[in-house]
């Protein structure tokens, strides 16, 4: 029947699948393809190298997810009329009050000028804000000194995730504060930083922590679309301990750390 899947587009669904582990990319993924009611799942490979098989139901680290997710939970706080999507964060996030910009990216800290405007909501939710990852700075003979200042700092608000040695949300949005911007807000787009700021603003708005309230939101679309299986996605589940994920079904059109979502 047409638009239905066949045993030759699921051949090579799973081809596909397995290819991504043949080349050592991953050691094991799930996949799914849907059409209609027709519902095809893929478990291969194994949870890391001589690790145990996937299942359907393995948890997987979510890495950059995090960040579609953290904007559509300030989307959700925007509609509460929490935050508006234009307003400065000077309100709730006072730290980044007052910018100073450097004036030349891989210059020296002292010579900066002030900020042409405050950041805007809108700023951290298009990673213009004016800091975070650029190309630039990896390929750098040395350290950047305001690279070298954030990595000092513990704030590992550059480059990769660093949870455990990360301070609270706090004193992690105060060290941030103490730092120039790379560039003038809205200026420039820069990779990742600016959805860890969301995640301490967002908690100051809601006015509580920022995974309690992704389990809030979250448990609410499950309960709304409970009755329309479709697809895998993960809901919090208050009764495990640890906080981690399970899988729920939900429907095919559901789309969409620790407080700084920054990986």
């Amino acid at each position: 029947m047409p638009g239905l899947l066949t045993a030759e587009g699921l051949r090579r669904f799973t081809a596909t699948a397995t290819a991504h582990m043949a080349d050592e990319t991953v050691p094991g993924l799930v996949a799914l393809v849907a059409r209609g009611d027709q519902v095809h799942v893929e478990a291969l490979g194994s949870l890391s190298i001589g690790g145990p098989p996937v299942r359907r139901d393995s948890l997987f680290r979510i890495a950059s997810t995090t960040k579609p997710v953290t904007g559509a939970a300030t989307l959700a706080l925007i509609r509460e009329g929490r935050l508006a999507l234009d307003e400065p964060v000077d309100r709730l996030l006072p730290e980044l009050a007052g910018r100073r910009v450097l004036r030349r990216m891989d210059g020296p800290l002292d010579d900066s000028g002030p900020a042409r405007r405050p950041v805007t909501v809108r700023d951290l939710l298009t990673f213009t804000f004016g800091f975070g990852d650029a190309a630039e700075m990896f390929s750098a003979e040395q350290p950047w000194p305001v690279v070298a200042q954030a990595n000092a700092l513990h704030l590992a608000a550059i480059g990769p995730p660093d949870p455990a040695g990360q301070p609270g949300p706090d004193q992690w949005i105060a060290g941030l504060g103490s730092l120039p911007l790379l560039a003038q807000p809205g200026e420039r787009w820069f990779y990742n930083t600016g959805a860890s700021v969301l995640g301490v603003l967002l908690e100051r708005a809601a006015g509580q922590p920022f995974d309690f309230r992704l389990r809030r939101q979250l448990k609410s679309l499950a309960v709304r679309f409970r009755h329309q299986p479709r697809v895998a996605a993960l809901i919090p589940d208050p009764e495990i301990e640890d906080r981690r994920m399970r899988i729920e079904q939900l429907p095919l059109h559901i789309g969409t750390r620790n407080i700084r979502p920054n990986v």
